[in-house]
């Protein structure tokens, strides 16, 4: 079943790129119903043109926000204020803020200080402090590049290979689907050993832990995880890559619903 809490979808255009539009929508649209759908940005500037055919599209509503000085994001106080402004008329359970800025760190504390969800999206730039900030954060140019592999076995494949031949491979892919400008925020190493030492704590005498239950703890522990960060559509895809963990299936009472359970290996 849709879950049918409310968001506020808030999103600064200065500091996020349009090519991430779909992907925002789709995740945000997964979470439940978007009430409120606000971008912010100078709209005079030429640089805001790619944004413009997105509006319409998805439904945004742009807010103007002159830029009164050179080299500063105007568009933070705006949504901070709007979002507390939104928070006071108590119309949403939740607030999904699209930005790599730090600047909403206290924002997205305050917020969940309130009792509201918060969700963050942004580029694996974004600091640290407001990616803990948030409940959970997806990193938007790491989903992109998975979003938009390199075709392979066709013509155009083959010929742009031709074309790059002698190119560096670091050079011969666009920016933004170059692996090493899109890694997860926390890598896989740091899921790993947390992973083991969940299971150390947590699992039955028999060294047996709900799948789901660690999944559970791993996303508390760690807001931008996201198995697909790591090449995984779901997570217990993820913990069977691990050479050391083990998983067993077991039917439910209903004799229909799967229990999936995760030890380590016997030695």
């Amino acid at each position: 079943m849709r879950d049918e809490t409310r968001y506020a979808l808030l999103i600064d255009a200065e500091n996020v790129s349009s090519k991430y539009i779909r992907i925002v929508t789709k995740e945000a649209q997964a979470m439940g119903n978007i009430t409120i759908r606000r971008i912010y940005g100078d709209w005079t500037a030429t640089a805001k043109n790619s944004w413009k055919d997105s509006l319409l599209e998805n439904s945004l509503s742009p807010i103007q926000q002159y830029s009164y000085t050179v080299g500063k994001n105007s568009s933070d106080s705006a949504m901070i204020i709007d979002a507390m402004d939104i928070l006071y008329a108590n119309n949403v359970e939740g607030f999904i803020i699209v930005s790599s800025d730090s600047d909403f760190t206290k924002l997205a504390m305050r917020l969940r200080e309130s009792g509201k969800r918060v969700i963050g999206m942004g580029e694996s730039k974004t600091p640290t402090p407001f990616v803990r900030a948030c409940e959970q954060f997806k990193t938007l140019d790491v989903l992109y590049k998975n979003h938009h592999p390199v075709q392979k076995n066709n013509t155009v494949e083959r010929t742009r290979r031709q074309e790059i031949k002698c190119v560096p491979a670091e050079r011969a892919l666009p920016r933004e689907l170059q692996s090493k400008d899109a890694q997860p925020i926390t890598n896989l190493g740091a899921i790993k050993e947390m992973v083991i030492s969940l299971l150390d704590e947590n699992s039955d005498e028999d060294g047996w832990m709900y799948l789901s239950e660690l999944g559970n703890m791993i996303q508390r522990m760690y807001s931008d995880f996201d198995c697909r960060n790591y090449g995984f559509a779901k997570f217990g895809k993820l913990i069977e890559s691990f050479p050391e963990l083990q998983t067993r299936k077991d039917d439910s009472s209903n004799g229909i619903t799967k229990i999936v359970l995760v030890r380590k290996r016997e030695e």
